[in-house]
């Protein structure tokens, strides 16, 4: 079986599975839930599109002529942009929530964040425009990603218990989009050129952008998203307000651009966003009665055991990635698969056990047994810990420097299993525990997490790297170090969020 018969069976299946979903859930959620499933998912091709083939085509030949010519980078300098890249991904949102609280409302920051990363996929065609197509993809990403969980959390009343259960079913958009861009972008990237691939994200981002403007259109989205009231009229040098945005969002694509390049600058960078942003998150809890502070006290704190998580997480997209061509057997059952292609199995597993998630929190609610969230995360940590371990047992069977495929599955079921039990109740925690007023500002907040694990991500990644030409062997035996310290780290700060989640569970006042 080759890899565009598999790629045709994933879409088949897909298409399959979406229906079954849809129809076993259209009762018990609101309609506009499934057509924002559809943006997500199509977003989300679009973006882990890019990200599936980013480092290795960076890493990959300069070959003049050649469809597969790359840029010629080493690992680390690889690591570097993509480190960046994904920090910047993440940072940007902060700015973006806070533009669509107090002037935009969601559905125009979703709107223009969707266009931005369209022209950002597209112009990731062209060789020359890979540093502005960066750029474009990061602030309109700022614009789209803390928007269209912010408007999911809008459309359940305070209390409903479906919440949980309504983003979960949301998070399997995210990673069905992810599952096909790792077969689709990811195959015809590495097999026919690598711009073909990037080419296919900007056609997914275009696709989820009409599917938007259908659901606005037709009235879907009832009252939620639109600007705020006292937004109406306001103008900003001289100008209606988002046409400043929209200007303003091309003034600073050159600061964007500086910044991937001279990406050892975002460390610093971060440093001060991340403590500025927390400072000033402390001060709004200031203004609160004790209890909604103490609800802010609580996400602060999760976000450090975030953080973490995504940290070791990310690194799927960069020093697993490289592990996955050096030091993996990609065989599998007989089916020979690319690099790019193992980067599918995580959203697969989602595909998988996400129903099963969304059924279980419901079921434990109703019960009154469902575990609160630090205690959720917990867990994640622990089963990400594992996740890495596994590597070292597919050791004993390598082959010239090559672990069997099958141990790398392993290590995306554990860290799957991980995702599902922070992932998606991190983002439906913060729409229940954060002010009203503030929400899409503190999801912004949220995303830092992965802004500062993605930066932070880089720099883990290096220590995976041999200066010269290694042999497989001692590559193989460096990367596995790494990864069994990352092992017991996570699943050490699993145990520690585990004994100190009776405080945080009070301080969360009867929020589940």
């Amino acid at each position: 079986m080759g890899p565009y018969t598999i790629m045709a069976l994933a879409w088949v299946g897909c298409a399959i599975w979406i229906a079954f979903v849809i129809m076993t859930n259209k009762k018990a959620h609101p309609k506009a839930l499934f057509y924002l499933f559809f943006v997500e998912m199509w977003e989300r091709f679009s973006y882990y599109g890019m990200r599936a083939l980013l480092v290795l085509y960076m890493t990959s030949e300069i070959i003049n002529g050649s469809e597969m010519s790359g840029l010629g980078y080493d690992d680390g300098s690889a690591y570097g942009v993509y480190g960046a890249y994904g920090a910047l991904v993440y940072l940007t949102p902060i700015l973006g929530g806070l533009i669509a609280d107090k002037l935009t409302g969601y559905r125009k920051a979703i709107v223009w964040g969707a266009v931005l990363m369209a022209l950002g996929h597209l112009a990731m065609a062209v060789p020359s425009l890979f540093f502005p197509a960066l750029a474009l993809l990061i602030l309109g990403n700022g614009f789209f990603k803390p928007n269209i969980s912010s408007l999911i959390g809008k459309l359940y009343p305070e209390g409903d218990p479906r919440r949980d259960g309504g983003f979960t079913i949301f998070y399997m958009g995210i990673n069905i989009g992810a599952f096909l861009t790792g077969l689709t972008c990811g195959t015809i990237g590495e097999l026919e050129g690598w711009h073909y691939g990037f080419s296919l994200a900007g056609v997914g981002m275009v696709i989820g952008l009409i599917v938007f403007w259908f659901a606005e259109r037709n009235g879907v989205l009832g009252e939620h998203g639109h600007p705020p009231e006292e937004a109406k009229g306001k103008k900003f040098a001289g100008l209606p307000v988002n046409m400043a945005i929209y200007i303003g969002s091309f003034l600073i694509l050159p600061l964007i651009i500086f910044m991937v390049k001279k990406n050892d600058i975002v460390d610093v960078f971060l440093a001060v966003v991340g403590a500025g942003v927390l400072g000033y998150l402390l001060w709004l809890a200031s203004s609160y009665d004790k209890v909604a502070k103490q609800r802010i006290w609580v996400i602060m704190a999760l976000l450090f055991f975030t953080t973490l998580f995504w940290s070791f997480f990310e690194l799927a997209g960069s020093a697993l990635t490289v592990f996955t061509k050096n030091n993996v057997i990609r065989e599998i059952a007989g089916v020979e698969l690319t690099a790019a292609n193992y980067q599918s199995f995580n959203p697969l597993f989602i595909m998988f056990f996400a129903p099963i998630f969304a059924w279980l929190w419901v079921k434990l609610s109703k019960a009154n047994f469902e575990p609160p969230a630090p205690v959720k995360f917990a867990a994640g940590l622990m089963l990400l810990g594992v996740g890495f371990l596994v590597l070292q047992l597919g050791k004993g069977a390598a082959v010239a420097g090559a672990i069997p495929g099958i141990f790398m599955v392993g290590l995306y079921l554990f860290h799957t299993l991980g995702e599902l039990t922070l992932s998606p109740v991190g983002l439906s925690m913060v729409t229940k525990l954060s002010p009203a007023k503030i929400v899409g500002f503190v999801m912004g907040t949220w995303f830092l997490s992965s802004s500062i694990a993605h930066q932070a991500g880089k720099h883990i990644a290096k220590m995976t790297t041999i200066e010269g030409n290694p042999t497989p062997e001692e590559s193989l035996d460096l990367c596995l170090a790494v990864f069994n310290q990352l092992g017991f780290i996570a699943i050490g700060a699993g145990v520690f969020l585990l004994l100190i989640s009776p405080i945080l569970n009070k301080w969360m006042h009867g929020i589940k």
